[in-house]
């Protein structure tokens, strides 16, 4: 793409197996290599039948998981497509052209394009039957997805918008004083100006200012039962919020490079991060239980999964862990570049019926995506 440097080769993404005993390494099952630049990110289908791959060659496309064929190329944005999801009947891609496109899923054809961003469109997340956004233009948007127009506006970051999250209306406290700021849900948004925000998305309103971290925040992730959100950042901790209140919980510091990943399963926290390691801490009182050392470079895709983490490297290398001794199981090898995504395939979504140990993985590799500017 023009004015952004593309790997050169095609990329591919692997479909690796974690069946068999404890220890040696992953086999690929599938090889796909259709696309002419690295692949930036993955999307799952709800049913895990269909695979939707976004792209530096400014395409995407949708692959069946039984069988690793290409079912359809979406082709019309103009710049390379930074993110995706893939819903049961459409699929979605954001593009650093400034747009987001939502595309049918049998046919190929573009249904919409959403326009009004005036930067790279970073993160996209369908929800509640709204299409929320985050841009490098210092703006989220929440749009209308069956008109494609946008409904909310939220402006207040003096920088990129990176990350955001949702929590639904049903997932907050009915309490009286909060009723109503969260009757639409609340966005939460994350910034390299080192905070993060809490929005009321029925009146687009800033509804919490979360400030403590020190660097710009890379990653967060939502517990809403106890509606605290997690924020990972460049200055090297974790912090836990309160979402209604504003009130930071507790902080989380003993890495010794930037956070880049979180990910959040039965009350622990895990982070990935440019120390090369992975810490798992208790969400609840931010005790480190445990550290998974073996990387060689960054962290930068973070998957639990039926007892076992999964760990994406900037070593281009994808590993599995026992989550509850932090004992390495498995290391994945095969691409050349490091793998910013992890997702995961159900063993019935696969050709042929497997036992429930059977966990297969879906892996991407790109560049280093801090290679961006805002």
């Amino acid at each position: 793409m023009p004015g952004h440097p593309s790997l050169a080769g095609r990329s591919f993404f692997l479909v690796l197996s974690s069946t068999g005993g404890m220890g040696g390494g992953g086999s690929a099952l599938r090889v796909c290599a259709d696309h002419r630049g690295g692949i930036n990110w993955l999307s799952l289908s709800p049913d895990g039948q269909r695979l939707l791959t976004g792209s530096e060659d400014g395409t995407a496309r949708l692959w069946s998981t039984a069988d690793g064929q290409c079912c359809a190329l979406l082709q019309g944005h103009e710049s390379y497509v930074t993110f995706c999801q893939l819903e049961d009947e459409a699929a979605f891609t954001c593009s650093a052209d400034c747009t987001i496109r939502k595309w049918d899923v049998l046919t190929g054809q573009c249904l919409q394009v959403f326009r009004g961003h005036t930067s790279i469109v970073n993160r996209i997340l369908v929800a509640n039957n709204q299409l929320f956004s985050s841009s490098y233009d210092r703006t989220a948007r929440a749009w209308s997805v069956d008109k494609g127009q946008v409904s909310r506006e939220f402006r207040g970051h003096r920088n990129c918008v990176l990350t955001l999250a949702y929590c639904a209306p049903w997932d907050l406290p009915g309490a009286p004083c909060v009723e109503e700021a969260v009757a639409g849900g609340l966005l939460v948004t994350g910034s390299t100006d080192g905070t993060a925000k809490v929005w009321q998305v029925a009146s687009g309103c800033c509804h919490q200012t979360l400030r403590g971290h020190t660097g710009a925040v890379l990653c967060l992730v939502l517990d809403t039962p106890s509606h605290t959100a997690f924020t990972g950042s460049t200055d090297a901790t974790i912090r836990a919020w309160d979402i209604l209140s504003g009130e930071q919980l507790r902080v989380f510091q003993e890495h010794q490079g930037s956070v880049i990943c979180l990910e959040l399963a039965n009350r622990h926290v895990y982070s990935g991060s440019a120390d090369r390691t992975v810490k798992c801490w208790l969400a609840d009182t931010g005790e480190r239980v445990r550290t998974f050392a073996a990387h060689r470079h960054s962290v930068s895709a973070l998957k639990y999964h039926a007892g076992t983490l999964f760990t994406g490297s900037g070593d281009a290398r994808a590993r599995a862990f026992d989550a509850q001794s932090g004992a390495l199981q498995r290391v994945f090898r095969g691409h050349a570049f490091i793998i910013n995504c992890i997702q995961g395939v159900q063993p019935h979504s696969l050709e042929r019926p497997r036992s429930p140990e059977d966990k297969r993985f879906l892996l991407t590799k790109n560049r280093d995506v801090s290679s961006k500017s805002c």
